[in-house]
């Protein structure tokens, strides 16, 4: 018995814990769902404030008429070995109160701060915890009392209200519901019978207590009500005489108000026979010893749950992070860490692992393609425009063969035309991989903690970019100037070689009229003839397609190799240096963590702690 009354205080002080850390609901089934409960249910004025104030042993409910409990009371009681008696509420934790008088003032009190002065009802509970040598380990939930109309004051729903909000309690396999009937009405139209009979319909859950049987008409019993003729549940009957009136207006203390009642039971003719099993000592004890069989029933579930939540509780800290090290190299080594989580991610991308990547390849294969094939080279080898190039070169002084000047003016211009889809290509790759910067910090789960480092690790990668990029543009733009600095030669002899090959029917139809000897520089009396001018123009524009073929396969190459190939390779260097030489205080400014979710760990923390060490309580006092 010491070992399960040890067990249910330890239990009370799991539940108390749990409310304390708002662990009791939401989704899923948390350990307050499966720790056992009793929910006090009857009509009004059926007379449940004095079985609690009985069980209790203290004068601590607010009393009035109507509806006096409008929001529900989780009454923890914890049994102490000596000392004096006290209270504490969870809404004012840090406060002791003594005087249970102060205790009934700030039940009132607090229930008008959420409900006001009216005779509305909330379903945010108070709760309250009391610790006293006097007391059984119990939890106790005071809720409002069913009705049957509605009041002025009150809403036209009230009564639905009120029940549904006593079944979100009893509806659940853990609560034992303490059902409150008066003795002196018809046990057939109890509302407490009637809402536990639809939700434990077998009666296991179900503790049926008489209450006023003192007041019951001259030659009437409850004797067919308390052996269980009447209505049978599984869990007896208990009767109870709570204080009269003038007792209550007396203030009379609760232990005088017991040994009343024990002398009532004991020497009245129609309960003498049932004394023993009548008073609200009885039922305290009633409902202790019943708590024992569920808890030690419920210890697998119970422990299987803290094992479960234990491990969910583990992998949530695992996803946001563990509790920061307060040591420099260890801040140092975090960092680090986060980065190269940041540096793999960005990898991936590139590499194919996560989307985003194959947009660099569609610039080399879509863009910088449909830029070449925009350059405006039919514009510029115009005639108008050859004959004028080729004119300016010449000066004041004909070419006498061919026009080498004009040729090498004509095709220096035509290939600086490739600078502007180069670049573009460079600012295209550049963008992408800054995007892709912003992405895999995003997507790097490591980092979500950490606002101030994300911002630093995105500076210095976009950093690292900007030189990447100057750097390739620097490249991309020599090779196009490479294309001007040496034409290649062998091509124009090849031309030579086969002088028709590049011209178009008409034009060889005008050209073999009068065949002119190759030397002849096409000359005429306009200075330069039109078929000469093509000629020029269609040599020139070969050449172009030439450069054009070699800078389509040699720009991507250059931007890879100095953007996409570094981006990996070195994204981070600088900052790696950087951070390296940094003190202790500007390391732990860069893990500045985002405060909700440093809350969120707190909480997490204690949820954890909590289980585990009410894990090892209850290992620790069942195999004691």
């Amino acid at each position: 018995m010491a070992t399960m009354t040890s067990l249910i205080g330890l239990i009370n002080k799991i539940q108390r814990a749990c409310t304390l850390l708002g662990d009791h609901g939401g989704q899923g089934m948390s350990l307050w769902e499966i720790l056992p409960s009793v929910a006090v249910v009857g009509g009004q004025s059926s007379g449940k404030s004095s079985v609690l104030e009985s069980v209790v042993g203290r004068d601590f409910l607010p009393r009035g008429s109507g509806i006096v409990t409008r929001r529900p009371l989780v009454l923890q009681l914890h049994k102490t070995e000596s000392g004096t008696e006290y209270a504490e509420f969870l809404h004012a934790p840090k406060k002791r109160f003594t005087d249970f008088v102060a205790v009934r003032k700030e039940i009132a009190d607090e229930t008008d701060r959420i409900t006001g002065k009216t005779k509305q009802i909330s379903n945010i509970p108070i709760h309250l915890s009391i610790y006293s040598p006097n007391v059984v380990n119990l939890t106790l939930i005071d809720l409002p009392g069913l009705t049957k109309v509605a009041v002025e004051g009150q809403s036209e729903t009230i009564v639905e209200d009120i029940e549904n909000m006593v079944r979100t309690y009893v509806e659940k396999p853990n609560c034992i519901i303490l059902a409150i009937s008066p003795a002196n009405q018809d046990i057939a139209t109890s509302d407490a019978i009637k809402l536990a009979r639809d939700v434990d319909p077998s009666g296991e859950r179900t503790f049926g207590v008489l209450t006023k049987l003192d007041l019951m008409d001259k030659g009437t019993n409850a004797v067919d009500v308390l052996e269980g003729r009447a209505y049978r549940l599984q869990q007896p009957w208990v009767g109870i005489v709570n204080r009269s009136q003038a007792d209550i207006n007396k203030n009379v203390d609760m232990i005088l108000a017991r040994r009343k009642e024990r002398e009532y039971f004991e020497t009245s003719p129609d309960y003498g026979h049932l004394a023993s099993r009548m008073g609200s000592e009885y039922l305290a004890k009633l409902l202790s010893e019943h708590l024992e069989l569920v808890i030690r029933q419920r210890i697998p579930s119970i422990i299987a749950l803290i094992n479960k939540t234990i491990d969910e509780l583990n992998a949530e800290l695992d996803r946001i992070g563990r509790p920061i090290a307060t040591d420099g190299g260890a801040q140092l080594y975090m960092i680090l860490e986060l980065c190269r989580a940041f540096d793999r991610v960005f990898k991936e991308h590139l590499d194919g692992g996560r989307p985003g990547g194959d947009r660099i390849f569609g610039v080399f294969d879509n863009q910088l393609p449909a830029a070449l094939k925009k350059l405006p080279f039919d514009r510029y080898l115009s005639l108008k425009n050859v004959q004028k190039v080729v004119t300016e070169a010449d000066g004041y002084q004909p070419h006498l063969i061919a026009p080498e000047q004009g040729y090498r003016r004509l095709i220096d211009g035509a290939i600086s035309y490739f600078k502007g889809p180069a670049e573009a290509s460079v600012d295209a790759v550049h963008y992408v991989l800054k995007e892709l910067v912003r992405k895999s910090i995003a997507e790097t789960q490591e980092l979500k903690r950490f606002p101030s480092l994300q911002t630093d690790i995105a500076t210095a990668a976009n950093e690292s970019l900007e030189k990447f990029r100057d750097e390739s543009r620097k490249t991309v733009l020599r090779l196009v100037e490479m294309e001007s600095s040496y034409l290649t030669a062998d091509f124009f002899r090849k031309l030579n070689a086969e002088p028709e090959k590049n011209l178009n029917p008409s034009d060889k139809k005008k050209n073999a009229e009068p065949a002119k000897n190759p030397n002849q520089s096409g000359h005429t009396g306009d200075r330069l003839n039109e078929s000469y001018l093509r000629r020029i123009g269609s040599n020139v524009n070969a050449y172009i397609a030439m450069v054009c073929d070699t800078l389509r396969n040699t720009i991507p190459k250059a931007v890879v190799y100095c953007q996409v190939k570094e981006a990996k390779r070195s994204l981070l260097t600088n900052f790696y240096a950087q951070v390296g030489s940094r003190e202790k205080e500007r390391l732990s400014a860069m893990l500045d963590e985002d405060p909700q979710l440093m809350e969120r760990r707190i909480q997490i923390a204690k949820r954890l702690e909590l289980y585990i060490s009410s894990r090892d309580d209850i290992d620790a006092v069942c195999w004691k």
